[in-house]
């Protein structure tokens, strides 16, 4: 086709300006001082160059961008390339710090919860929790009194309406005495209509746990403790960047792998690599080649469902779980009427406006330090192939309420005010569902708030690493738990929400 030799001529030409000028601005950087025409006319190349890759991507049928693994700039710098599966390779970042000579031990201590719920659900869809156990949820969630929370769910029965109301008794005919004022009453509560019987309802399904949780204090010190950082749709390992320096620092073994399709992973052509269950076996992987006796799972978006995944499937190894905007505890269910069900050619056209939307719905603000945050942690730097495939793969019934309410383990919900992919209505549901867990909302962050607020993030975990619960006070033998104390509770700096019931709702988690 000559048509298409010379668009594919004219599309190299064009690429090779815009990488010639990209290039040129990643080297000079703070050197050299770009003229607003400069500017534009690379902004202008690099979306021409969109354009013409997804004409191409129409006429050919071939993906333009395939993402494959890339030689990192740092080899020697803790990150390895790992084989999950034939063909199936990740990258991932394994930092173990130097450690001094004598190694704090773990010391044992801890307190011990006894964690015991009991979980009905019935056909209209009404989830009830009861707690029966020493749940140390009012020394994790402060209410907003400052008063403990009740550690039981009162279950409301439904009256059936059809049942007749009738009354049971009638005046003695052969009484020719005015009664008297007790007879009085007594007439008068015989003549009240009775009433009408409950009828109790058969639940749908019933689950009881009852184990014992024992929680500690996680050192950097400690050699068997690791922490394991997952990334959402779009993200690299790069975006935890400031968190994995910051602990490794502090003497932490740190492991961050790259999706499939991510960073410098491999990216397999076939869309069914990219579903939830796949993903979720890569994560099987990396968990098992890397895990320790005491494992901390940190997640971001979509990459908290594979970190309850894991602590589902784990529950001996995973000893605390963080949920940065994760969204609320719901199956997760692909949306058959979203901008990513569109062609992959159509897709890559649009790329420039879903990077530009992006940054403005991912951090709070949109000056030139965000677009260098997205730069330096390769955000959004995935191929519409990929991308199309990850957002119509998240497919999940079994990770519903339910299958939340089951987990024993404590978690740290951390939210930013300002993120419009994730309501903070959905975290906060998800902190009412869960057994042990509370909520931090961070007001200056966004989607992207371990980027854009580090400080107070790295703070945040850290006491949550440390943090154990207090039990020496006797608090299992009492019917109220004790209040919390300032030293060992993390910092108050959000809002949290008391325990409720819901329904279960089917969302995908677009982000």
């Amino acid at each position: 086709m000559p048509g298409t030799n010379q668009l594919i001529r004219s599309r190299n030409m064009i690429t090779g300006l815009a990488a010639t000028d990209y290039s040129t601005t990643l080297h000079d950087a703070g050197k050299r001082h770009f003229s607003p025409a400069e500017v534009i006319i690379t902004r202008q190349a690099t979306m021409l160059t969109s354009f013409i890759d997804g004409l191409l991507c129409c006429l050919t049928g071939k993906s333009v961008n395939v993402v494959v693994p890339i030689e990192t700039s740092e080899p020697a710098d803790g990150f390895e390339f790992v084989e999950v599966k034939p063909g199936r390779v990740l990258r991932v970042r394994h930092i173990i710090p130097e450690r001094p000579a004598v190694v704090e031990q773990a010391n044992g201590q801890g307190g011990t919860v006894h964690c015991k719920r009991k979980i009905t659900v019935y056909r209209n869809g009404q989830m009830v929790i009861e707690n029966m156990g020493d749940v140390l949820r009012a020394e994790l969630l402060h209410c907003q009194n400052g008063d403990t929370e009740p550690n039981s769910t009162v279950e409301v029965d439904l009256l059936d309406p059809n049942t007749p109301v009738t009354s049971t008794s009638t005046p003695d005919p052969n009484v020719t005495t005015p009664p008297s004022g007790q007879q009085q009453e007594q007439q008068q509560e015989q003549q009240q209509p009775e009433q009408p019987r409950r009828r109790k309802r058969k639940p749908k399904r019933t689950v009881v746990i009852d184990c014992e949780q024992k929680i500690s204090s996680c050192k950097g010190t400690h050699p068997d403790v690791a922490l394991f950082f997952v990334h959402g749709v779009g993200g690299s390992l790069d975006i935890w960047a400031r968190q994995l320096e910051f602990f490794s620092c502090l003497g932490y073994e740190v492991i961050a792998p790259d999706l499939a399709g991510h960073g410098a992973s491999s990216a397999p052509q076939i869309a069914a690599a990219y579903s939830f269950y796949a993903l979720a076996e890569d994560m099987r992987a990396i968990f098992k080649r890397y895990a320790r006796r005491r494992n901390i799972l940190i997640g971001h978006s979509y990459g908290v469902s594979f970190c309850t995944f894991l602590a589902h499937e784990y529950p001996e190894q995973v000893h605390k779980v963080v949920m940065i905007n994760g969204g609320g505890p719901t199956a997760l269910e692909p949306s058959l009427c979203s901008i990513f069900n569109l062609p992959t050619c159509v897709l890559h056209c649009l790329s420039p406006c879903l990077a530009w939307s992006f940054l403005k719905a991912g951090f709070a603000r949109q000056g030139a330090r965000e677009k260098q945050l997205l730069k330096e942690g390769n955000a959004f730097n995935v191929s519409s192939f990929v991308l199309r495939a990850m957002m119509s793969g998240q497919y999940w019934p079994e990770g519903d309420e339910v299958y939340h309410a089951e987990l024993t383990v404590p978690m740290l919900l951390v939210h930013g005010m300002h993120d419009k992919f994730v309501p903070i209505e959905e975290d906060q549901r998800m902190a009412e569902i869960l057994l042990l867990a509370f909520l931090k909302i961070i007001d200056e962050g966004s989607h992207m708030v371990m980027m854009e607020c580090p400080d107070t993030v790295n703070t945040l975990l850290h006491e949550f690493f440390l943090w154990e619960p207090d039990t020496s006070n006797g608090s299992k033998t009492k019917k109220e738990p004790a209040k919390p104390t300032t030293e060992k509770s993390p910092p108050s700096n959000g809002e949290v929400q008391p325990v409720a019931e819901g329904k279960d709702k089917n969302k995908n988690k677009n982000k």
